[in-house]
Formats: C-alpha cells, structure tokens, sequence
C-alpha cells in the first residue's frame, strides 16, 4: 500500500526543497484518490496468529461488521428442518415455516430442503473461520479463509437472520456448495425465497469479492411492514445500500436505504413450475 495523505503532509514540513516536491506530488494523487489512506481503525485479531486491519467503511477482508443476537430474540427452527441445532431470529422463523411449507407443495423437491447452519455465536464462528487455517491446512491465512466464510465478528449468521439451506438426500451435491444452484430445491429458493422474504446474500461477482453463495440467504422480510423487518434491514442497511443481494427483497419503502432496484439476474435459472392447479374443464 502507498504512503497515506497524512504522512505525505507531515514529510512535506520537514523535508528538503526535492523530497518537498515528490511529496506535493503524493499530495495531489491523494486529492486525486491515487493513493489510499490508511484506517484509523486498529488491527484486531481474528485467530492465533492470524490479524487484520478493518477498512474505512468498517469492512475486514471484505465483510462487514455484525453483533451476536440476542439469545431472548431466538427460537428453534421448524421440527424436521435442521441438521443438527438451528436457532433463527422469532421474527425470521414465521417466514421460514411459510417457505418450508411452500416446498412441500412442490414434488420435485418437497421433504428435501434442509437447515445446514443458521445462527452461529461470535465464538461459534471464530472456531468454524480460524480451524481450518494455517501451515499446513486448507487455508494458508484468513485472506483466502475469508473469501468462503466470513471471520469472527463479521457474519450475517451471528444476527440470526441468516440460513445456510442444505440438502437431504443430497445426491453429488455436497454441503455448501454452489452446485445446490443446480438442483429443483436451489432454483426453486432463486425463483421464491424472496417471496417468503430471504435474499442472496453473496451473487456472483459480488464486489465484496465473497464466494457465490447460493446456499446462504438473509432475512429481511417481505415488506418493511412485516414484523421485525424493520430491525432486520436496519441491521443490513450498508449491505444492503453498497453490496446489494441479488435476487433482493425489494419494495417501495426501501427507499430510505437507497436501495436501487436490480435487474433481472442473468445467471438465475428458469423458475421451477408450481404446483399445478386443477384445470377448466
């Protein structure tokens, strides 16, 4: 990284007549936004050994920042959903009964579609982020740990707003892992999982530079009118301003987010046809 604006005006004091001018000349790159500041912020320890230094929007290798919920705020996931435990956020949970009840509608996928993760404590997330970093691990550091999941601190998962949908029998198609894109229950969460409410978090070529995650979807509701919409989008306002998800959950009162309306997605599948209806005779 460059020299920061600020260092480059403290050379520029005490200097000699030449460096004065290399340093004029950083100053004007930096006006120019050539050369990027340094954060103020400090550098924070994601594992053992591994630290990193937040961004000026707050960012730490491309995530943002998110508080633990509250544990009052949780509640299990429908019986017969999880792998395992699965605590989501009361007002998140309405939703996704009504999607999981939707899918069992639909033969090709009904009795399929699985909870993999969903709220996940900092701590909870510090170990599944930092185990499989090091030497002579999958993961050489937290940079390219981060490009999969996010660090400690920094996932939509702690909010409890945030599921990771699986498969069961999940046939060729491993947990997390974006061939679920491919499936009827993947195309039908692209097709339907806003109507229930949940939006793509991470699309491809998402500028967060995160892996397409089709599997991970957050809830913000259907409608700022829904229960506990508010709170929710208001916990993903920057996300959702500066890194819209893609199939988004949008509505005419996310207005005041300055949220802009996203074209259809390209890479989208077509829908899964629904349930058919009895027809005419």
């Amino acid at each position: 990284m460059g020299r920061s604006c600020h260092s480059a005006r403290a050379h520029a004091r005490e200097t000699p007549v030449r460096t004065l001018l290399k340093n004029l000349i950083a100053l004007a790159a930096c006006a120019a936004g050539l050369i990027p500041t340094l954060s103020l912020a400090a550098p924070i320890q994601l594992c053992i050994d591994q630290i990193a230094t937040p961004g000026t929007d707050g960012r730490v290798l491309g995530h943002l920042p998110y508080g633990d919920a509250l544990a009052s705020d949780l509640v299990a996931a429908p019986p017969g959903f999880a792998l395992g435990q699965c605590l989501i956020q009361r007002a998140a949970a309405v939703d996704l009964t009504r999607l999981i009840r939707a899918t069992r509608e639909v033969p090709e996928i009904a009795g399929t579609l699985r909870a993999v993760s969903c709220h996940r404590s900092t701590e909870r997330q510090r170990a599944v982020f930092c185990g499989p970093v090091g030497p002579d691990k999958p993961y050489h550091n937290a940079m390219e740990r981060a490009r999969v999941v996010a660090p400690p601190g920094y996932s939509e998962h702690s909010t409890g707003y945030a599921v990771d949908f699986g498969l069961r029998p999940a046939p060729g198609c491993p947990d997390v892992d974006a061939c679920i894109s491919l499936t009827p229950a993947g195309r039908w969460l692209l097709a339907h999982a806003r109507e229930y409410g949940f939006e793509l978090s991470f699309p491809i070529g998402n500028p967060q530079k995160v892996t397409w995650e089709p599997w991970h979807w957050r809830w913000v509701g259907t409608s700022s009118k829904a229960p506990g919409a508010t709170t929710a989008r208001t916990i993903f306002a920057q996300a959702r301003t500066s890194f819209p998800a893609k199939p988004a959950v949008v509505d005419t009162a996310d207005s005041w987010l300055r949220i802009v309306r996203q074209p259809p997605n390209p890479f989208a599948p077509a829908p899964l046809p629904k349930p058919n209806s009895p027809t005419k005779p």
